[in-house]
């Protein structure tokens, strides 16, 4: 199929009566990718489908759940005279505990806006006699870009580029959010972006585990369908699998390049996330041979957990038990020229979907 076809708007119509077809009691399902609650939004799905089915958007934006206190870190970064901070755009504008990024680089720091980990690496070979350091954010999908700029980096023996490390690994956010006692969600879509890369023999343990289908899903309207039918089918039938239906960009093992370079430069470590506190394997560090690249141990930087903005629900909505525009700063306090939150603030953020798709108005 073209991508025309996974937008074709008559198997769109056809997989929502499926849906409707096959569901005979309410059942809620989540998505944890922020791709995929953007064009969720976008395409009206969410309004579409059966009122049996809710989709809940979880915490499927890295940006979003990267905590106060890292964010923090990295404006002190940038305070440096010697640093050049190095971040992907959406960062600049998200919100630490005093000011962003922007703000540091209208007070004097050096901070850019990069395409990738490799562009701030020849940065670093370029100004020698400077500190830069790439603010590596993001799920497991950005990860192998990151270490191969370690990687690099240690081959050329640069003594003037490190990470601030705020990787993190979506099964275990999944894990924790099923664990909780009050937990509601029923069935999963799993991202297919992270699939591709790390494969989906991560999810099957959880499946099991849980007893709580899992269906990889890609971006399109159909693929989400397609994934939510996966999902109400297999509830319906009282079954709990693991299914593939992303199947031209996913395979079982992901991309072993990929994985492999991740491995031999990180590790699981135990990290925050915004809304979901410290998850144990949430995050991915530097192995001991490369920790010589570690910002946070290199500049010895604060590591205190700072809370929130008082009128911000940024963990609620990313624990998937608050629906963006059923906060009372949506549209209010907190809009996207002026956010509280990250989640308002990123291209993937669930707030920043509502906001644009349905308007301000709660």
């Amino acid at each position: 199929m073209s991508t025309a076809e996974y937008r074709d708007p008559a198997a769109v119509r056809r997989l929502c009566e499926a849906i409707a077809r096959t569901v005979t009691r309410p059942w809620m399902l989540m998505e944890i990718c922020g791709g995929q609650t953007h064009a969720i939004l976008r395409a009206g799905l969410d309004r579409l489908l059966p009122e049996a089915v809710t989709l809940v958007h979880g915490p499927g934006c890295p940006v979003c759940v990267t905590p106060l206190e890292v964010i923090d870190q990295a404006i002190a970064l940038a305070g440096r005279p010697q640093v050049i901070l190095c971040s992907f755009g959406d960062m600049l504008r998200v919100p630490g505990s005093a000011g962003d990024l922007l703000g540091a680089r209208a007070a004097g720091g050096d901070v850019r806006a990069v395409y990738s980990p490799l562009d701030a690496l020849a940065l670093a070979q370029r100004e020698p006699q400077r500190q830069v350091v790439f603010f590596a954010v993001g799920f497991e999908t950005t990860a192998p870009a990151a270490a191969a700029a370690v990687r690099q980096a240690a081959a050329l023996g640069l003594g003037n580029f490190s990470l601030l490390m705020a990787q993190v690994r979506v099964p275990p956010a999944i894990a924790g959010i099923l664990a909780a006692p009050d937990n509601r969600i029923q069935g999963f879509l799993a991202a297919g972006h992270v699939c591709a890369v790390m494969g989906h023999g991560e999810y099957a343990p959880l499946v099991e585990r849980f007893a709580v289908p899992m269906v990889v899903t890609g971006f399109e309207p159909v693929d989400i369908l397609l994934g939510v039918l996966g999902c109400v089918r297999q509830l319906e039938a009282g079954q709990a699998r693991l299914e593939n239906a992303y199947p031209r960009a996913v395979q079982a093992d992901g991309n072993p390049a990929a994985r492999a370079l991740i491995g031999e430069v990180f590790e699981p470590v135990t990290r925050r996330w915004r809304g979901l506190g410290a998850l144990p394997g949430g995050g991915l560090g530097l192995r001991p041979a490369y920790a010589a690249f570690d910002a946070a141990r290199r500049f010895a930087l604060a590591d205190a957990p700072q809370p929130d903005h008082a009128d911000c629900h940024a963990g609620e909505v990313l624990q998937g038990r608050l629906r963006p525009d059923a906060c009372p700063a949506f549209g209010r306090q907190c809009t996207p020229q002026r956010p509280l939150g990250a989640p308002m603030v990123s291209s993937e953020g669930a707030c920043a979907a509502y906001y644009r798709y349905h308007g301000a108005a709660a």
